[in-house]
């Protein structure tokens, strides 16, 4: 701070100014001047040989124009200022702090020198220059920013630094380092050695920043756990699954591999979702990951997985993400199973169909219903409640009361009708293909599965009012069991529970060497094994209509839960990966589990982006998840990819640019923070460059004119 100033003027008022500058006693001269006056020669020769400047204790004495005196007193300022904030004063600080001063615009150096990025292992990392502290403001400002500069700019170290300090704050859960590997000149599989020793060379730059800002034994911890992940582009596309998976869409199950851009698939909340992307992956190693309840679907190694252990729920955390390989081997804490996958939030929203019977009928004649046409359609209950139900959902029919259990379902005939006209629910039977069905054949039509919410929930209702029902123990929730002889109709008890956010556990009870049933008195031999189903449903979801099972059931509840149980290697296939439009990219692949491949909550840094295709840009940009920020650093001078292939960074200017919530930041030669050699050495390529620019456009006029003669 300038405590006071003096100011003569000569003969000639407008050529020599003269000011004083009071230094402070608070201040130390030597720290101002720096060691041997390294501080005051470096102040001299960044404003020229025409200013004189000369110190007598604390009082400094500028004499000179009047611009440059005046330029003088404002560094003076700004180098207290900087001192007072702590900032080391060196020359290179002395002599960007004259740049920006002499810049366009009011940039105070003590403002852009004195903030902090990263604090980290004795040392603060802060933006150097105007252009530096526009790039850190920019990340802060704007999801997507490129950073585009010539080499020693600070670009990536400064992307690396917020990363870091974001992770800290906690406004991502992880970081996602990547660079294009072209600068070999041939495939990463002819190169010799192992993955990570072909990738090493061309990630060193990202892995000695990381060093610098990270506790280095906390590196291999980190990156163990995923929450730093750091990987060529190519292996960043991953996460993908075989092409003959099974995804869901609004009309039902499709192989992923049938998807393209545009299609709907279902999201975690029940509702079509957009695909934004479909990205083939070639031949990949494959997984099957099983959940407890017997769920299970194939993946890749990297394939990505939204989890929740049992401290993250009781800490009310959020889901993490984790790649398939990190949990291999790790799916146990205690004995327990560590890692719950979500479920869906609300049932899955089919298109409704009109169905020509009431699905809770459906569902009680599935039940307890004889279906076989060898006789009038009949009911067995000892419930009255379910035979009274049955008659108010069935048009035209009366339920007459036999004896006992028994019940007929009787055609209530108009006058004139003949005794041959076809019941009613013998007509439905044969058009729904379930006349004739045994317990062992029955099944749920397809119009009842694909169907809304409400009549897929009335089937199940029916299901369960007539064969199933609440089983308490002590000390535990209440799980629903139903048993059937069909494995039809036990897959599509599975369909119905799971599409509606349940999970349904299913185990078999062999018909051989069972001890046979009794039945009025005589031995009953089982003809047919027994599928066993404990399920679990939302509580928003009432399973049963029959009043003395809703008490029952009511009076313990319970919740379904999912559990990964094992993750086995299947060999390897051909995968492809797709990116949604939902808020949390899940979607529902094979047995409703869910999963997603796109990097949400995270901050990605693509690094050497010069050296990526156009198509590889658009895949990269099209992978960013909610809740993540990218950063894409690169030279447009230097770029490696073959001849005649386009820069994807070249490319992104023009069709990016005005982008709401996307910015470029371009650095120059006077950004450069490394020696100043380097600064020089840009200038002079950028003076070649364009000096050049005559002769490149009449060398491509002259091929152009060949071109037409050869013609």
């Amino acid at each position: 701070m300038v405590e006071s100033t003096q100011r003569t003027r000569g003969a000639d008022a407008g050529a020599r100014s003269q000011i004083k500058i009071v230094v402070p006693d608070d201040h130390s001269m030597v720290s101002l001047l720096g060691s041997r006056d390294e501080l005051l020669h470096a102040v001299e020769r960044a404003i020229g040989s025409g200013i004189d400047i000369h110190v007598r204790g604390n009082e400094i004495t500028v004499t000179g124009s009047e611009d440059e005196t005046g330029l003088v007193s404002r560094l003076f300022t700004e180098m207290l200022e900087l001192m007072k904030s702590g900032a080391q004063l060196t020359p290179d600080a002395v002599e960007r702090s004259v740049a920006m001063l002499r810049g366009e615009g009011d940039a105070r150096p003590a403002e852009v020198l004195t903030l902090d990025v990263l604090s980290s292992r004795g040392r603060t990392i802060r933006p150097k220059t105007l252009n530096q502290r526009r790039y850190v403001d920019a990340i802060d400002k704007h999801t997507i920013v490129f950073g585009i500069g010539p080499a020693g700019t600070g670009k990536t170290y400064l992307a690396m630094a917020k990363a870091v300090r974001a992770l800290q704050d906690k406004k991502v859960n992880r970081i996602i380092l990547t660079r294009p590997a072209v600068e070999a000149g041939e495939r990463l599989g002819f190169l010799p050695g192992t993955l990570y020793e072909k990738i090493d060379p061309y990630l060193r730059p990202l892995y000695d920043a990381l060093h610098d800002m990270v506790d280095p034994d906390s590196i291999p911890r980190l990156m163990a756990a995923g929450t730093i992940e750091v990987a060529p582009l190519a292996y960043m596309r991953g996460r993908a699954q075989p092409v003959t998976t099974k995804v869901l869409t609004p009309g039902g199950f499709r192989p992923i591999g049938e998807l393209a851009v545009g299609d709907l698939v279902v999201g975690s909340n029940g509702e079509p979702t957009l695909v934004l992307g479909v990205y083939p992956q070639g031949e990949k190693e494959i997984f099957r990951l099983t959940a407890q309840d017997g769920a299970s679907t194939l993946c890749t190694a990297d394939h990505l997985w939204s989890v929740r252990t049992r401290a993250d729920r009781r800490r009310n955390k959020p889901h993490r993400v984790l790649e398939t390989r990190e949990m291999i081997g790790n799916l146990r804490a205690a004995h327990a199973r560590r890692y719950e996958l979500p479920l869906l939030a609300e049932p899955v929203c089919f298109p409704a169909r009109d169905v020509p019977m009431d699905g809770y009928a459906l569902g009680l004649l599935l039940g307890d219903g004889c279906l076989t046409g060898s006789t009038t359609p009949s009911f067995s209950t000892n419930d009255p409640e379910l035979a009274e139900a049955l008659g108010e959902s069935l048009a035209g029919i009366r339920v007459r009361h036999l004896k006992g259990p028994d019940y007929t379902l009787n055609r209530i005939a108009e006058p004139g009708q003949v005794i041959t006209t076809q019941n009613p629910v013998t007509g439905v039977l044969r058009e729904l293909g379930l006349f004739g069905a045994r317990s062992e054949t029955k099944f749920v039509p397809e119009e009842y599965l694909y169907n809304s919410a409400d009549v897929r929930l009335a089937v199940l209702q029916g299901l369960l009012d007539s064969d199933g029902g609440p089983v308490v123990q002590d000390s535990r929730t209440c799980r629903i069991q139903y048993v059937t002889t069909s494995p039809r109709l036990r897959d599509d008890m599975l369909f119905l529970v799971r599409s509606l956010g349940g999970v349904g556990y299913c185990r078999v009870r062999s018909a051989q060497g069972r001890v046979p049933g009794r039945a009025r008195g005589r031995a009953v031999r089982h003809r047919h094994d027994a599928f066993c189903i404990d399920l679990r449903l939302p509580p928003n979801l009432a399973p049963f209509r029959l009043q003395r099972k809703v008490e029952k059931y009511n009076a313990a509840g319970g919740r379904p839960m999912r559990f990964i149980d094992s993750i086995e290697p299947e060999g390897t296939a051909e995968a492809v990966c797709i990116q949604v439009a939902a808020a949390d990219s899940l979607y529902v692949t094979e047995d409703f589990l869910l999963t997603h491949n796109t990097l949400n909550d995270s901050f990605i840094i693509l690094d050497e982006a010069q050296n990526t295709s156009a198509e590889q840009m658009k895949m990269f940009l099209t992978r960013l998840g909610f809740g993540s920020k990218v950063v894409v650093t690169g030279d447009v001078t230097q770029v490696d990819l073959p001849s005649g292939q386009t820069s994807g960074l070249r490319v992104v200017q023009d069709i990016l640019e005005g982008v709401s919530d996307i910015h470029f930041c371009r650095l120059n030669s006077h950004d450069v923070v490394r020696h100043k050699l380097v600064t020089d050495i840009v200038d002079a390529y950028n003076r070649w460059d364009e000096s050049r620019v005559p002769e490149i456009k009449q060398g491509a006029a002259g091929r152009g004119a060949s071109r037409k003669r050869g013609r």
